[in-house]
């Protein structure tokens, strides 16, 4: 099997490894089924209060506060006065019980000028997604997310000034009983993480105990289809993590059909996770707490982490604090909040193995990066690496290629010879291959051994967040979209047909493949023309290189080998 079988074999897998990716986006396994509920409260706890899920009177039990019915998405009554907070990386809207807005300002939604940053958290009834947290008591009152926080200082907008590391936002709940909760958020500058720290200051004559909940619940969004576009293969659902069943997932489409049974955690973690961004929150360590989905209206989906006890004595206080992330999967940080498991937000395979493979990819393209300063360059400069890495094998090929070349007249003189007569053709080839030591399947193994590294590449290319709206050069101003005038495709039809016109033709081919071969050039253009750019300038310079090194060993080892034969 020479280089131009191995070009059809090479397109035949792309083609299957694309449809495999479309078929299996769609079989991601859930947790086992449970019936659904408007709210979860932690195993083998029944004395814990119902947690309200979200602000409607129906979804809360009447151990819990009722508020009335509002209606979904809108504000629980009477509604708490909200805070403007502005650091160098979030704007956000929150009022103590939720986040009720969050845009990513150096995140534009589009690469339009003046284009508006990415909302990703946001109140209004149609995309509803918020971050919820409150308490819960069996004895006495307690404040829940909808409305019952106040903030302590009367300023509403909070800027986290130049000269500034960190600014704080307190809220305060005080309850009849003489209970008052401090909540107390904390945003720092450069950082997509926020510290949420609950302090009880108990002031009555009984103790009090009560349990904090934090959740996430949004209406799912519209993601965008087909087996082209690099949206439809990210994860979006909810998520969560722990060490013992390490990390679980269910697709907004399950919500209803499948869910979360109350599940009892030692630190871990929740999350709603989409394309190129994710929000979580994450419990202390060495906190037990329970996790559960549920679908607390039609429409809806939610996940929860129901705190431990916290009982607070006569005069005395008692803390508990977690951290929320807002913001785009960016690994460094992820990596530097050393958190098991957080790092599986950033959604690059289902599969360990192309998970792990996309990984070093993306290490060796961030390294590249630093030096060169673009990330359309540090995909050439990988390419190069993985040419140097795979120059052995790469060198045998267009040995064997070469070889194959020279001996075109003699297979012709066989085919001639034998006529029509396939078996003893076949015969005299394989012959003619073991007298010469000809190897006719020494193209195969570079290519196979490049598909998972392509394929990891399009999961790495098309999750990094890092490369989201990164421009190359000129025409190229976001190497996760495709090219919008189709150049890159188009140059990769020429290199495809360079390689074809070098490459040795297989003998005894038959003619319907003959002209499949010459219309796959046309066939990958196409194909590619709706793939993100950077994976197409992957492809492109990696064929150029091929094609070059196969040049310049054609005509190398053909010139020894008539040397060797003079």
């Amino acid at each position: 099997m020479n280089q131009t079988r191995t070009l059809l074999i090479a397109a035949w897998l792309f083609v299957a490894a694309l449809l495999w990716m479309a078929w299996t986006k769609e079989q991601v396994p859930a947790p086992a089924a449970t019936p659904a509920a408007s709210t979860s409260g932690p195993a083998n706890s029944a004395s814990v209060p119902s947690v309200p899920s979200v602000p409607t009177a129906a979804s809360a039990s009447s151990a819990a506060p009722t508020p009335p019915a509002t209606g979904a998405g809108a504000s629980a009554t009477p509604a708490a006065p909200l805070v403007t907070v502005t650091t160098d990386v979030l704007r956000l809207r929150l009022d103590g019980g939720a986040i009720h807005s969050a845009d990513i300002l150096q995140y534009p939604l589009t690469i339009a000028p003046g284009s508006a940053p990415m909302r990703l958290f946001d109140d209004s009834p149609a995309h509803l997604f918020e971050a919820q947290s409150g308490w819960v008591s069996s004895s006495g009152p307690a404040p829940s997310h909808e409305g019952a926080f106040v903030p302590v200082d009367p300023a509403r907008a909070v800027t986290l000034g130049p000269g500034a590391d960190s600014v704080q936002v307190p809220f305060v709940w005080h309850g009849a009983n003489g209970v008052s909760i401090r909540r107390t958020y904390t945003f720092r500058r450069g950082d997509y993480v926020i510290d949420v720290r609950d302090e009880v200051i108990n002031q009555s004559a009984a103790p009090w105990q009560g349990y904090v909940y934090r959740q996430l619940v949004r209406v799912p969004p519209t993601v965008a289809s087909g087996m082209m576009h690099p949206e439809s293969y990210s994860f979006h659902g909810a998520a969560w993590y722990s060490d013992k069943d390490k990390l679980e997932k269910l697709k907004f489409t399950k919500f209803g059909e499948d869910s979360l049974p109350s599940r009892q955690v030692t630190g871990g973690w929740i999350a709603m996770l989409q394309h190129h961004f994710f929000t979580a929150w994450i419990p202390g360590a060495k906190d037990t707490t329970t996790f559960s989905t549920a679908v607390p209206q039609a429409g809806q989906a939610l996940v929860r982490e129901l705190g431990p006890a916290v009982t607070v004595a006569p005069g005395a206080t008692a803390t508990t604090q977690a951290r929320l992330w807002v913001g785009p999967k960016l690994v460094k940080q992820i990596a530097a909040q050393r958190v098991p498991g957080l790092e599986r937000a950033v959604d690059f395979s289902s599969i360990t193995l192309m998970a792990v493979l996309a990984g070093w990819l993306f290490w060796v393209l961030q390294h590249l990066h630093q030096l060169l300063g673009n990330w359309g360059w540090s995909i050439v400069g990988l390419v190069v690496l993985i040419k140097l890495a795979m120059y052995p094998l790469s060198a045998a090929q267009y040995k064997s290629m070469a070889k194959m070349r020279r001996f075109q007249p003699r297979i012709a003189q066989l085919k001639e010879r034998y006529g029509e007569d396939k078996q003893k053709f076949q015969m005299a080839l394989m012959e003619l291959y073991k007298k010469e030591k000809l190897n006719p399947v020494g193209g195969c193994l570079p290519v196979l051994v490049q598909m998972p590294v392509f394929l990891a590449l399009y999961w790495m290319l098309s999750e990094s967040v890092e490369l989201r709206h990164a421009p190359w050069i000129g025409w190229i101003h976001d190497l996760t979209a495709r090219d919008p005038y189709f150049i890159l495709p188009a140059i990769n039809i020429f290199v495809m047909w360079g390689t074809q016109h070098l490459a040795p033709k297989t003998p005894g081919m038959d003619p319907t493949q003959q002209k499949m071969m010459q219309y796959m050039p046309v066939v990958m253009g196409v194909l590619f023309s709706f793939m993100p750019a950077g994976l197409v300038l992957y492809w492109i310079t990696n064929g150029s290189l091929g094609l070059l090194q196969q040049w310049w060993n054609t005509r190398q080892y053909g010139q020894e080998m008539a040397a060797d034969k003079g």
